[in-house]
């Protein structure tokens, strides 16, 4: 099965992390966001990825190359950040058959079952529900669950079904129909949106089944990854770390060959390959690959790869590569 995933944002919510690496690439339990959704869709027998880069694409396209080399890939510069609409159009020259699309700005736990389940849908857009609808775009449905249409953000209440941005279309040629239209009007909040290709195809006679996911996990904001990272450790992504004078409050997930010696850390710490922390008391914190902390007494905080911070307290967001001294 192929699968479209929009890969070009800025991630500009998540600097200064976001400056030197693609947002998909921001680790949370010690492994990039986009490794846990690739390996999701393997589980669902995807074997060919359309990949919509655009900031920093050379990583995004190494990644793949490291880490998936039995993957079929492909990889289609989008030069403008002009919509969810244009980001898919550009994948109709590798598109061809039934697709998955998935954005990767979220993690979730989905069943794919229903893909199976509902041979006549012509397409399924999975959400999630949500006491906060005003601040989603929700899929409104007909009593039989199959989508009416999608309103963003609505002032009053309409469906509490928050779009997550993952897609299964049957009939791709239908869905590049309506883009092609969206494309051809005028963008709307200065985008062009998917959601409006999908409405093009409902007033066309498709049906596009909406199916809920028990999960669905933020990863664009500091605040949202490290509750992110806080459930993928509760959920099995934990690990027993050693060290001398070491004090653990669980969850936390501690790379085999990281260093961590006369701290106290936990819960809800990630400590990725090569890091060394001594001496310090971490709480809800990412550490990123080869950091050096000592001394540090940090929570809620995302410190990025090749950091050396000493004597650094209370919440610190760290680019890679950076250097902070405290008294």
């Amino acid at each position: 099965m192929q699968a479209i995933v929009p890969l070009a944002g800025m991630g500009t919510r998540l600097r200064p992390l976001t400056h030197s690496r693609p947002k998909p690439l921001v680790r949370v339990a010690n492994r990039p966001v986009l490794a846990h959704v690739i390996e999701r869709l393997r589980e669902e027998g995807v074997d060919e990825i359309i990949g919509i880069t655009g900031y920093r694409k050379e990583q995004i396209e190494e990644f793949f190359e490291d880490e998936y080399p039995d993957l079929e890939t492909h990889f289609v510069e989008q030069e403008r950040q002009i919509g969810t609409a244009d980001a898919i159009g550009l994948a109709r020259p590798y598109v061809d058959g039934p697709v998955l699309i998935v954005f990767v700005d979220t993690l979730f736990d989905a069943d794919f079952d229903v893909i199976r389940e509902r041979p006549e849908a012509d397409g399924v857009i999975w959400a999630y529900r949500v006491d906060n609808p005003e601040e989603f775009g929700v899929v409104v449905t007909d009593e039989g669950g199959y989508m009416q249409r999608i309103d963003e953000k609505p002032r009053e209440p309409v469906s509490d079904l928050a779009n997550i941005g993952v897609y299964y279309i049957r009939d791709p040629e239908l869905m590049f129909e309506g883009i092609d239209e969206v494309m051809a009007g005028d963008p709307h909040m200065g985008e062009y949106f998917l959601t409006d290709a999908f409405q093009y195809m409902i007033d066309h006679g498709a049906d596009l089944y909406t199916a809920s996911v028990d999960g669905w996990w933020d990863c664009g904001k500091p605040e949202t990854i490290l509750e992110t990272n806080r459930v993928l450790l509760e959920r099995g992504e934990s690990s027993e770390p050693e060290g001398r004078g070491l004090t653990v409050n669980h969850p936390v997930r501690v790379a085999p060959d990281a260093t961590v010696a006369g701290s106290e850390i936990g819960p809800n710490v990630a400590v990725a390959s090569g890091a060394e922390v001594r001496d310090c008391r971490l709480r809800d914190c990412i550490v990123g690959e080869d950091s050096r902390l000592v001394g540090c007494d940090l929570s809620d905080s995302l410190i990025g790869d090749h950091v050396d911070a000493e004597g650094v307290t209370g919440h610190a967001h760290l680019g890679d590569h950076c250097r902070v001294y405290g008294r």
